[in-house]
């Protein structure tokens, strides 16, 4: 079953320039992992430093195999280097879809 991931995270406005290049690296990492459909990270328009969270993964197990990747181990570390806080992430089941 496919999985959606959404959820946001903040990191200071004023260490945005140096987090996106860290964002960056995680994102290109994950996005040819298999079975990554979709992995985005997009700052909040009216609230910087604030970003979104949208993943889809073709299963859970993908999804808990992408956890325990070495790029991911990495990125908690700068993440948290970075004063990210914030985070709340959500895990949805999706048993169908539709282009509105």
């Amino acid at each position: 079953m496919t999985v959606a991931v959404i959820g946001q995270f903040r990191i200071p406005a004023e260490r945005m320039d140096e987090a996106r290049p860290a964002m960056r690296k995680v994102m290109d990492a994950t996005r040819v992992e298999d079975g990554c459909i979709e992995y985005n990270y997009a700052e909040d328009v009216l609230d910087p430093g604030l970003i979104r969270v949208s993943e889809v993964w073709a299963s859970r197990e993908q999804l808990a195999a992408h956890l325990k990747t070495p790029h991911m181990a990495v990125w908690a570390e700068e993440r948290a280097g970075l004063g990210l806080t914030g985070r709340a992430i959500t895990v949805y089941e999706v048993s169908g879809s539709e282009t509105i």
